[in-house]
């Protein structure tokens, strides 16, 4: 008889014995693995939170007390205690379970939240709040009062955020818990100083040494058989005790916060022991809690890194094995090392009885980054560069391999990447800093001041750019063009497959004016142009690299000669690949000229002004927010030349969230897929050049898709 069900709550968790509690345990760790084979997920962060997450909610009841992730990303056992069993077979889709925390799913989950770093700060805010609200615990006052507790990981506190939220969190005067989830791990090795004393503290420490070491002074003090009891006898004994140079709390003692541990994450009665007396501790504390990423499946433990959030995979040979349901499956990673090509189990693998098998997807545009800037760096001496806490994730891993000299991993650490990228420029190294779209927003302030207002050249290669399937809308890549336009001197380019981003890149390269970037999806390069040159990228300059004619028209793209077309299409990046199909399915209706306009910053005046001038009606179309986008840059340009802008239609993310999905899926809602492509065309064409000017749409798509008129 399973203990966990789709109607399973923390209630049901609280009615059980500790000695029950390995077996739900197990069983939450098969459905996890189960789910994650047939569809790809975030695999080994969950595994490794388990006993952890069961322990929380078994001490503490989150409908009345306060729990916060910090990225989210391990919240997958919270989601399975918390009642979502039945949404889980449809993971990182629409009608199933959010990868991330999610507040329309269940009152368990307090915010959206996909961005590391952030989770203390947060919970300080609603500590605050429910101090104002006069609601927070008090001892023996409002004993019934709720608590906070944050989780985050060792990786993640090392961010900004993280830090300005510890140096606040001292001040609060009332309970307060972090829970530190220490796996030496966040998608791979966490980078500097405090990960590098994290791991002298796991070395030279373990929990029992801790555990002896506490009672043994403890039992000195009258009365001072728990944590809480000696705390309020003697605070600043236990203050030595938990702070003591073994067990690696004192440095967090500095930012005003207690210190306990690190005791073991897996060892279901203690950690229930110590949360249960850290839950009644009225000040601040940090609980540092060992676990291991990938806990329970020997692959996933062995690799964790190429199993944080694996693609749909096959467990061959070995109990239990899986497969992946669906072969065709769009919500895999195509960008994690082994998704090339098929991947063969690694010895320590074998050894257990078992190989893993990752469903191939393709060349990425990651694998591409990755040897282009190889192929860079290997010609330039000068060409260096960075990315923040996701190697494998942008490709830069096998870089930083090729040149451990010339190329840096800084950890979760976004803008001190950008302001150490500004430093080298300005001593002439050529930087490049390989970042998720999503994440380059953290470093937004520091592009502004410490690289355009100085004029240095930093040059962003915007990884996972626009809708990025599964992960939602935590981590789509939308507003970097609006961002990045407002920067003088910054030029902003779009790849629309591997020989243009060869190209985009060795451009940047040589741009030393300002900031320049390139961006590309989360996505497989297209062989769609493959069979032609792919010339150089020049300033300001798009390119026609499609012309599909009315049949009986002599239309060329190859001659210049050539009738107006009845529609031009400037896409800017991949979406150029789908203009093309739409174009080829119209060519007995319309005709239509396809360019790749390669560069929203600046935009190609003289295109603009020519097809303007000659009434010819334009389609815009990108993979960003309509919003400051690629097609406000087109229009913004065709006011600025005095040119009437009315026949410009512009397709883009709409102005609301677009939740968990496959790209595909979230593509069509957006509207700038074949089929939305296809109609922004039909619309286009019946304006003609009759001078009509059109009603001005809402702002963004609605549910047919409608496009968005730029008036």
């Amino acid at each position: 008889m399973p203990i966990l069900t789709e109607s399973f709550t923390p209630r049901d968790l609280r009615s059980l014995s500790v000695s029950e509690l390995p077996a739900l345990a197990r069983e939450i760790r098969e459905a996890i693995v189960s789910q994650v084979a047939r569809t790809g997920g975030h695999l080994a962060p969950n595994l490794g939170v388990v006993e952890l997450t069961i322990a929380l909610h078994y001490v503490f009841d989150f409908l009345h007390d306060r729990l916060v992730f910090d990225v989210g990303h391990q919240c997958y056992p919270h989601k399975l205690i918390t009642g979502r069993l039945g949404l889980l077979e449809k993971l990182r889709t629409r009608e199933g379970m959010s990868g991330f925390p999610e507040p329309a799913e269940s009152p368990y989950d307090l915010f959206r939240v996909g961005h590391a770093g952030t989770g203390i700060s947060t919970a300080v805010g609603l500590a605050r709040g429910d101090l104002l609200n006069a609601e927070s615990y008090v001892p023996g006052v409002r004993n019934d009062g709720r608590r906070v507790v944050t989780l985050i990981g060792d990786a993640s506190i090392v961010n900004g955020v993280a830090m300005e939220g510890l140096n606040n969190a001292g001040t609060l005067g009332r309970q307060f818990l972090v829970v530190l989830n220490d796996n030496g791990m966040s998608i791979s090795r966490p980078q500097g100083a405090l990960a590098q004393y994290f791991d002298r503290v796991r070395v030279s420490h373990r929990y029992g040494e801790f555990k002896k070491s506490a009672r043994r002074i403890l039992g000195h003090v009258p009365g001072g058989d728990s944590l809480i009891d000696a705390y309020h006898r003697v605070g600043e004994m236990t203050k030595a005790i938990v702070n003591e140079p073994s067990s690696g709390g004192g440095w967090f003692e500095h930012f005003g916060l207690l210190g306990v541990g690190p005791i073991d994450g897996h060892d279901l009665p203690h950690l229930i022991e110590f949360l249960g007396e850290a839950r009644d501790i009225d000040r601040p504390m940090i609980l540092h809690v060992k676990t291991v990423k990938g806990k329970g499946y020997g692959f996933a433990e062995s690799d964790s890194s190429r199993f944080h959030s694996p693609g749909a995979f096959t467990v061959v040979g070995a109990a239990g094995s899986t497969s992946p349901e669906d072969p065709d499956s769009e919500r895999s990673d195509p960008d994690l090392p082994g998704t090339d090509p098929v991947s063969t189990a690694k010895p320590a693998l074998t050894s257990q009885g078992c190989r893993v098998e990752i469903k191939p997807e393709g060349r990425s545009f990651t694998a591409a980054v990755s040897d282009a800037l190889i192929a860079l760096m290997e010609r330039d001496p000068r060409a260096v560069a960075c990315t923040a806490a996701m190697p494998d994730g942008t490709g830069l891993g096998k870089v930083m391999a090729a040149f451990p000299q010339r190329s840096w991993d800084v950890g979760i650490c976004e803008s001190h990447a950008l302001d150490m990228m500004a430093g080298l420029a300005k001593t002439g190294f050529k930087p490049f800093f390989a970042v998720y779209c999503t994440f380059f927003q953290r470093a937004f302030d520091q592009a502004f001041q410490e690289a355009s207002l100085q004029g240095l050249a930093v040059r962003l290669c915007m990884d996972r750019a626009g809708l990025v399937g599964g992960d939602g809308a935590v981590h789509h890549g939308f507003c970097d063009i609006a961002l990045l336009r407002t920067l003088p001197g910054t030029v902003i380019t779009a790849a629309i497959d591997e020989p243009s981003l060869l190209a985009a890149l060795e451009f940047m390269r040589t741009y030393d004016a300002g900031i320049s970037s390139v961006r590309y999806p989360r996505d497989a390069v297209s062989a769609v142009l493959a069979d032609r040159p792919c010339p150089p990228f020049e300033l300001g300059k798009a390119r026609l690299i499609h012309r599909a004619p009315r049949l009986g028209s002599a239309a060329s793209a190859a001659q210049s000669a050539d009738p107006d077309p009845d529609v031009a299409v400037l896409a800017f990046g991949t979406p150029a690949i789908d203009a093309i199909a739409a174009a080829q399915s119209l060519s007995g209706e319309y005709d239509v000229a396809i360019y790749d306009a390669r560069f929203a910053k600046p935009v190609d005046a003289s295109l603009l002004s020519d097809l303007l001038s000659r009434r010819i009606p334009i389609v815009t179309v990108e993979d960003h927010g309509v919003i400051g986008g690629f097609g406000s840059a087109v229009t913004d340009t065709a006011a600025e030349l005095g040119l009437d802008a009315s026949r410009i239609v512009r397709l883009g993310i709409p102005d609301h969230w677009i939740l968990q999905d496959s790209r595909r899926a979230q593509l069509a809602e957006a509207g700038i897929d074949v089929p939305g492509i296809t109609r922004a065309i039909r619309h286009a064409a019946s304006l003609g050049n009759t001078g009509d000017r059109p009603a001005t749409a809402d702002g963004h798509a609605d549910a047919l898709h409608k496009p968005v008129i730029s008036s």
